[in-house]
């Protein structure tokens, strides 16, 4: 998967409704969204409902200027709109079980092959393009996106302010975007 990054541009056109940013917008979260949902949710309808409501949801307040002022931190907006709905789901199949006459969906259990192969290759790729970064962009892209560390917590082990972690992590992000596309043969000249 290509890794976006959201800049003020983008989020403008969101706003203003721009159908082609929404449809790339739609695209690039669906797949993510779907993998986090699949193994909460119990039906492909309710992982459906939860990603329109997620799309609904953080779209709406986009162009009502509440919830999200910085473009770079739309992944974590979309990823905690998710998480809120997911806890509404809960909450609200908590309240209305289901009747005896009408049993349960049951999980889909089967495996898609192809969806596992890819995510395992793509687990893989990063692992190793990972393990080509230099030892403090390693450990600083792990905590801050595998183990999600708070950055407060980040900037304490790494011994830094704030605003020198924000540009530690983008000269970690580049340097993984760099070896990433080596990867993929999408290098530049």
């Amino acid at each position: 998967m290509d890794f976006f990054e959201f800049d003020r541009a983008y989020f403008r056109r969101l706003q203003d409704r721009d159908a082609q940013t929404e449809s790339h917008f739609v695209a690039y979260f669906r797949d993510l969204l779907h993998i986090k949902l699949r193994s909460r949710l119990n039906s492909k309808q309710a992982i459906e409902d939860a990603q329109q409501e997620t799309f609904v949801r953080v779209l709406t307040a986009i162009r009502s200027g509440t919830g999200i002022r910085e473009p770079e931190k739309l992944g974590s907006f979309v990823n905690s709109v998710c998480n809120n709905v997911l806890l509404e789901f809960y909450r609200s199949g908590a309240r209305n079980p289901q009747s005896q006459d009408d049993p349960p969906d049951l999980p889909d259990n089967t495996i898609d092959l192809d969806d596992y192969l890819v995510t395992e290759q793509t687990c893989a790729q990063v692992r190793q393009v990972l393990d080509r970064l230099s030892e403090k962009d390693r450990r600083l892209l792990r905590a801050m996106f595998l183990e999600e560390k708070d950055k407060d917590q980040v900037c304490r082990e790494f011994g830094v302010e704030r605003d020198y972690l924000r540009v530690l992590l983008h000269r970690a992000k580049q340097s993984f975007k760099e070896e990433y596309q080596k990867d993929a043969g999408l290098a530049g000249p």
